[in-house]
């Protein structure tokens, strides 16, 4: 298996480091429940499971 014969300098390192870039997250609103969330992502909203605007799952209250 190949090694380098040297070490890289740091610049070298820091070259290709700077690709590396922080980004936001995109965020979308239902338009059912007006709220706002991760896009292609389910989000709870009052003990329901939304997803593409639909309910996928009810969370059911605790029997006591």
């Amino acid at each position: 298996m190949p090694n380098p014969k040297r070490r890289h300098s740091q610049q070298r390192s820091a070259k290709r480091r700077t690709h590396y870039k922080a980004f936001a997250e995109t965020l979308s609103t239902d338009s059912v429940t007006g709220e706002a969330h991760l896009r292609h992502r389910a989000h709870w909203v009052e003990n329901k499971l939304f997803y593409k605007g639909k309910v996928v799952l009810e969370k059911q209250a605790a029997a006591k």
